[in-house]
């Protein structure tokens, strides 16, 4: 399997890019291409997905990593 980058955005979603396999909750794989954004505020309507929800809950993350 070729190497997958995720990034999570300031305020908003984990951008996940390249060659990945999305397990969902019931062990389900998720039929995906080779990009997704997930959500992480919480507020998605389309779990794990991201909807843009972050904009108006207020979710507030730099996701900077301490040195």
């Amino acid at each position: 399997m070729a190497e997958a980058t995720i990034v999570p955005g300031d305020d908003g979603p984990y951008h996940v890019k390249g060659d990945f396999v999305l397990i969902d909750g019931e062990g389900n794989k998720l039929e995906l291409t080779d990009e997704t954004w997930l959500c992480r505020c919480g507020e998605s309507d389309n779990k794990p997905f991201c909807v843009g929800a972050h904009s108006s809950c207020g979710f507030v993350d730099s996701s900077r990593v301490a040195k």
